[in-house]
């Protein structure tokens, strides 16, 4: 599968993804590209590891959450969100094991230069995810300072539970930008684990904490962000152009082989119109990140969009 870029009627050049439909119970319905390429699901597997953080006594009320199953932005609501999660739990920023960085965020980027801000852990993308971590092995008595390590109680949790809800044994496990394991699998592997997630009642604190905040686990301003306003599902992203979405046992997965989120949300939003899954009002809010425009001289002279061949399931 490929996105094309136009430019004047010409094809300019080619964005190669791939893309997968998985139901709960793990069979595949479409494919395009390679669903089995291998990747590390990075951050699109977050609402697994705050299931685990919950199941093991983080106890996050749901806007705190959806800030542990986040990317977020760190706007300043972002921010102070896990600020007050990790206050909860009678500690700060310090415990945090995730580097500090700028906000992910454009805005927040931008304003957190400007007022001469250094870099600081809470701003990483990743650090609702980590808050939630410190909260579970705080109820339970477990390290703090080793809390990232795979062979912590809390990552081995994850890991198995990953194993399981993917149907991949992804060990030994990377290392995410973040410093959290990651393991590998494939989109395949990935869409079979969301279509779990908007069914499994394991999952249901996450599914509707994911759904119903979705300027929380992503930003407004960001294209996975805006798929998530219009879905009514959990969407989730990934570093190196993944992302995940699912709704009543569909599983959806695409990856840019790129690394690209702009080209990741387009081919989501193309599966999604396929199997007829967008309301009339979401196909035209998500419009220019299906069909984005290309600028010459100011103007409009053509667009990205996709371009492929038959699926096969």
């Amino acid at each position: 599968m490929l996105a094309a870029t136009f430019r004047s009627g010409l094809i300019e050049s080619t964005h190669p993804w791939s893309g997968v439909v998985v139901d709960a119970d793990g069979t595949t319905s479409h494919a395009w590209g390679d669903p089995d390429r291998p990747l590390y699901y990075r951050s699109a597997i977050k609402a697994f590891q705050a299931t685990i953080s919950q199941e093991c006594g983080a106890d996050l009320p749901p806007e705190h959450l959806a800030l542990a199953c986040a990317s977020h932005s760190g706007t300043a609501a972002h921010v102070a969100i896990v600020r007050a999660a990790l206050a909860a739990g009678s500690l700060d920023e310090s415990a945090l094991l995730c580097p500090p960085d700028l906000p992910l965020g454009q805005g927040a980027r931008v304003r957190a230069i400007a007022a001469g801000r250094p870099k600081r852990r809470v701003y990483h993308n990743c650090s609702g995810k980590h808050t939630g971590f410190l909260r579970a092995c705080v109820a339970r008595g477990w390290p703090i300072a080793t809390y990232t390590s795979p062979d912590h109680p809390l990552q081995r949790r994850v890991i198995d539970l990953l194993c399981d809800v993917t149907g991949i044994d992804g060990r030994p496990p990377g290392i995410d930008g973040c410093g959290a394991p990651t393991l590998h699998g494939s989109i395949r592997g990935l869409a079979r684990a969301f279509a779990r997630l908007s069914v499994d009642d394991r999952f249901t604190e996450a599914r509707t904490a994911m759904t119903r905040y979705p300027a929380l686990t992503s930003g407004n301003e960001r294209p996975d962000g805006r798929l998530a306003m219009w879905w009514d599902g959990p969407v989730k992203g990934g570093a190196e152009g993944l992302i995940a979405l699912a709704r009543h046992g569909v599983g959806i997965a695409v990856k840019s082989h790129e690394g690209s989120i702009d080209v990741a949300v387009q081919g989501a939003i193309e599966i999604a119109l396929r199997l007829d899954l967008l309301s009339p009002p979401a196909r035209d809010a998500l419009a220019s990140l299906h069909e984005r425009p290309v600028f010459g001289g100011g103007n409009v002279v053509g667009a990205i969009v996709a371009h492929d061949d038959e699926a096969q399931p």
